[in-house]
């Protein structure tokens, strides 16, 4: 162990340090204050923190993170971390679930202290007083990430949420429109200011802010395909512009024929509207499916616009996700590859894609049999 002024650091592993610092005596106790941190890379590197820590603790600034609590923390996590990292739609979700389900459990806790015992007794009281298991896995999850980041800063040790397992989430059944259900629907709402939409979520899978953020400059209507480059997001503070989660969202999409059609007509409504208004003709780069004055529609009034129009045509509810999820189902009942229905619909790996969808795909292990059998057994000479 070698001393640098009132610190020490030792190896413990290739990468690993341990640093060690005297605070001095505690005013109230007269005992030492001896602190330690974990440090992860060079010995170069663990020697600047140390001299940070040093310089830190001298000006008056150190914190010492055996007093932070958890709600200090993820005080810390949030603003810091959260706040600049994710998308605000999912920070607004972040803050909620920390706020409501975890700061008042174990945020007076000593971050340093919490035990895997305690997440669990934490989980459990969740689900008995009501909680969906569903979101306790949420909880769960944002527990997770803000302690990957107090381990990696150096305010824990580990991470006690890598012992702890969410509830399991009982799996639910996929809404899904039969083929004389979606002809119902069609027949149903055709000139309602829904129609377009839903025509298009059948005909291309798009979820429900992707078809919002659509504009007329990513739809060839002569090609016969749309790009999705952009969803919209509604949060607290209003609607957002975003761009797709992965590389794998922003894909071409074809369309059928007689989405293309639909598509000429509200396009052609759209214009006369605009022209009776006094407002021009659209440009490029003007919504698809916007509102009267040309203004992006917030997902919530389009989800109420679908839930009054579905219930005129007397079918069992569904939401407006499940025409993504018939979709892909027609998809898959045609026999077509996972890879290109992955694409289509913007996941990021064919994993992915059955994961949601692996149990419609035929089962196809009799066709197995019969071409390993044509392999094991030669073909009689002719």
């Amino acid at each position: 162990m070698r001393d640098q002024g009132q610190g020490s650091i030792r190896q413990r592993g290739r990468q690993s340090w341990e640093l060690k610092f005297d605070l001095g005596r505690d005013p109230v106790t007269g005992k030492r204050r001896i602190r330690y941190h974990s440090f992860k890379g060079t010995k170069r590197a663990a020697q600047l923190e140390l001299t940070q820590l040093l310089s830190a603790h001298a000006k008056g600034e150190y914190i010492d993170p055996s007093r932070v609590t958890t709600s200090e923390f993820l005080d810390r996590w949030e603003r810091d971390w959260a706040s600049i990292n994710v998308s605000p739609k999912t920070f607004e979700r972040y803050s909620e679930l920390l706020r409501k389900h975890v700061r008042p459990h174990i945020g007076i806790l000593p971050i340093q202290k919490v035990r895997p015992t305690d997440l669990n007794e934490l989980y459990a009281k969740l689900l008995r007083s009501g909680l969906a298991a569903r979101t306790v896995g949420h909880v769960h999850r944002v527990v997770h990430r803000a302690l990957v980041h107090a381990l990696q800063w150096s305010v824990v040790h580990r991470n006690v949420s890598d012992l702890v397992s969410p509830p399991r989430v009982a799996s639910t059944e996929i809404e899904l429109l039969t083929p004389a259900q979606v002809q119902i629907v069609l027949h149903t709402l055709e000139g309602r200011t829904i129609y377009p939409i839903l025509v298009m979520a059948l005909a291309t899978g798009m979820r429900r802010g992707e078809l919002l953020a659509l504009r007329w400059k990513d739809v060839n209507l002569d090609g016969g395909s749309v790009q999705v480059e952009q969803s919209l997001e509604q949060t607290k503070s209003g609607l957002r512009f975003k761009s797709p989660k992965t590389k794998h969202g922003r894909r071409s999409i074809t369309l059928p024929p007689s989405a293309v059609t639909v598509l000429r007509d509200h396009w052609k409504a759209q214009q006369e509207r605009r022209l009776a208004l006094g407002m021009g003709k659209a440009l490029d780069n003007s919504l698809v499916f916007a509102t009267w004055e040309g203004k992006p529609r917030s997902s919530s009034s389009v989800t109420k616009e679908w839930s009054l129009a579905i219930a005129a045509t007397k079918l069992p509810r569904v939401t407006l996700h499940s025409l993504r999820h018939t979709h892909a189902s027609h998809l898959i009942a045609s026999g077509m590859d996972v890879l290109t229905i992955s694409r289509r619909l913007g996941h990021g790996s064919p994993t992915i894609t059955l994961a949601v969808y692996g149990h419609l795909f035929p089962n196809t292990d009799d066709r197995a049999a019969q071409i390993m059998e044509a392999a094991l057994v030669p073909k009689s000479a002719e």
